[in-house]
């Protein structure tokens, strides 16, 4: 962990934190498609990801999702620690996108690093930054795109978030991500593909479009 600490966070923290987060953190790896977190969950650790990539979900009150951000490693969810400080219920689910790698982090250390770290605090408002900053594109995606567009750039953002032009989803799974049917999906798929944006395989997909 340690290893992987320094090389994710060594340029964020001061060396005190960084072994302060090696000694209270958590080391936890997931597969892809756990579920880290859940809508309605205490919560009571933030994690920092080392490896791999995590998709935050909201769901409606008749149970459908739609994706909100990526956290690639590096990342933390600044709506965690809210919750966590307002000692409040998830309002966000966490699905791992990838198998991942992740220290997690108590709330009570995150409370105290707050006045005892300048990079800690640092981190703290530049990932709510950033998280603001993606739910504004996410907006903008649902307001003013067209499906096929809003298609095409969730591709090329799970693309990027994999490093990786192949894409492991099927139609489904892609249409709950965007809180629409398969059968949708599937034709816009085919549209996407007849325009040179992608290639279509047995559950992969190519994105040439990046």
């Amino acid at each position: 962990m340690t290893e992987a600490l320094g090389q994710n966070y060594g340029h964020l923290f001061e060396e005190p934190l960084l072994k302060e987060i090696e000694k209270v953190g958590v080391y936890k790896k997931v597969k892809q498609g756990d579920i880290l977190l859940d809508i309605g969950e205490p919560i009571a650790k933030m994690p920092l990801l080392l490896h791999g990539a995590i998709k935050i979900l909201r769901e409606d009150e008749n149970g459908d999702e739609i994706l909100l951000y990526f956290l690639e490693r590096g990342d933390s969810c600044a709506m965690t620690f809210s919750c966590c400080m307002g000692k409040k219920q998830s309002e966000i689910r966490a699905v791992a996108e990838t198998d991942a790698e992740l220290i997690m982090i108590p709330v009570e250390n995150m409370q105290v690093w707050m006045g005892k770290y300048p990079s800690w605090q640092q981190y703290i408002l530049d990932s709510y930054h950033t998280r603001i900053t993606e739910l504004f594109e996410t907006i903008d995606t649902l307001a003013f795109m067209k499906m096929d567009e809003r298609l095409l750039k969730h591709l090329q953002d799970k693309a990027k978030v994999n490093n990786d032009e192949m894409i492991q989803s099927t139609h489904q799974e892609i249409a709950y991500d965007l809180n629409t049917s398969r059968v949708v999906i599937s034709r816009l798929l085919k549209k996407l593909e007849k325009e040179g944006k992608i290639q279509m395989y047995r559950n992969q997909i190519k994105v040439i479009a990046l």
